[in-house]
């Protein structure tokens, strides 16, 4: 007899979050890879709201890729840009997260 196979997902290969695990607190990544798959699914308002960072993160993934990549290169300060603005709202989020966790 063949055993029926398990349709496997994208959120079967995910990580789990070492810091959440340890200590039940999200760190300011959390939600980054669910969110990555609602966008490659279309699910582009849901990606936002588990994780309002998305849009910058992937930008400056493809600006970083981009730059190695290609024979065109970014400058270096343009890449910084990129880097202060995703990680602002990064933490942004992330506080705004936390504000809510703890002062409901």
């Amino acid at each position: 007899m063949q055993e029926a196979k398990e349709n496997k997902k994208a959120e079967d290969y995910m990580l789990p979050c070492l810091n959440k695990k340890m200590f039940g607190i999200d760190c300011p990544g959390c939600g980054f890879q669910r969110s990555a798959v609602l966008v490659a699914k279309g699910e582009f308002k849901q990606a936002f709201n588990l994780f309002p960072a998305i849009y910058t993160s992937i930008f400056f993934i493809l600006a970083i890729g981009f730059h190695f990549f290609s024979k065109k290169k970014i400058s270096a300060k343009i890449l910084l840009i990129v880097a202060i603005i995703n990680v602002l709202t990064l933490m942004a989020a992330y506080l705004i997260k936390m504000n809510k966790l703890f002062f409901n």
